[in-house]
């Protein structure tokens, strides 16, 4: 290997299943492991993988990291449209008849822009909050990525009102500590929408960086009600929650 050309040993090199690159063929010569910690390398995979485009741009502080943020990026909230009732929503707050799930485009509504989604949640007379809190470590962001690398948090909701109801929706995200210290948040101003509305979709998204080290969880809390306090569930409707930790 010693003898072939830099640009041969990469092309072979990017072949390798990536995590075997990193805790194998890095420790194998000081020329392997410099190509493996070299941006070259990562170029090649992210190319053949289809990793690149206009959001990756080509000055990419680390492409290692590009890479695996890339091959990892997916919702990272369970159940965001409500297709398993409210598991995996903690800290339910049922104000009113409480949070309920309905199927698209419901009574007085709007089909949602995609339609991979069929559900959503609606409130109801009183406030109505759930939340979630994700474990960036048990969803494989390690220590050492979130606290040098520091991935963009993006954050986006959907919400709608009936055309026949007014209603109140409310964000609030907060990135914590090992502690469950607050280090960085962001909070929506209380969403007025009228009655006699258009009940379109509407999303609403907050992006996180440049945070600080120390980020180990991600809570997420939405929620909010009617203004009309008509029983049942005449309140903001909400679906389709994400958060996603990228490059």
């Amino acid at each position: 290997m010693e003898s072939l050309p830099e640009a041969v040993l990469i092309r072979i090199l990017a072949c390798i299943p990536a995590v075997d690159l990193v805790l194998a063929c890095r420790l194998v010569c000081c020329q392997w492991k410099n190509l493996v910690d070299g941006a070259a390398l990562w170029i090649l995979k992210c190319q053949q993988e289809g990793l690149t485009g206009a959001e990756s741009q080509e000055n990419a502080e680390n492409w290692q990291n590009f890479y695996f943020l890339s091959k990892k990026r997916k919702n990272l909230i369970k159940n965001p449209c409500g297709e398993e009732d409210l598991q995996h929503w903690g800290e339910v707050e049922n104000g009113g008849d409480g949070w309920k799930i309905e199927e698209l485009p419901g009574d007085f509504g709007k089909e949602f822009p995609s339609e991979e989604v069929h559900k959503y949640f609606v409130t109801s007379y009183e406030w109505c909050r759930k939340a979630q809190v994700i474990d960036l470590r048990a969803e494989g962001y390690w220590e050492e990525l979130m606290d040098t690398t520091q991935p963009k948090v993006v954050v986006k909701d959907w919400y709608a009102g009936r055309s026949d109801a007014g209603c109140l929706y409310e964000l609030c995200v907060k990135l914590l500590s090992e502690n469950e210290d607050v280090l960085a948040e962001y909070k929506s101003e209380t969403i007025a929408i009228p009655q006699d509305n258009d009940a379109n979709w509407t999303e609403i998204s907050h992006t996180f960086s440049n945070y600080g080290p120390g980020v180990r969880f991600v809570r997420f809390e939405h929620g909010g009600q009617d203004t009309l306090f008509w029983k049942g569930w005449y309140g903001v409707r909400v679906t389709n929650s994400s958060v996603t930790v990228e490059p």
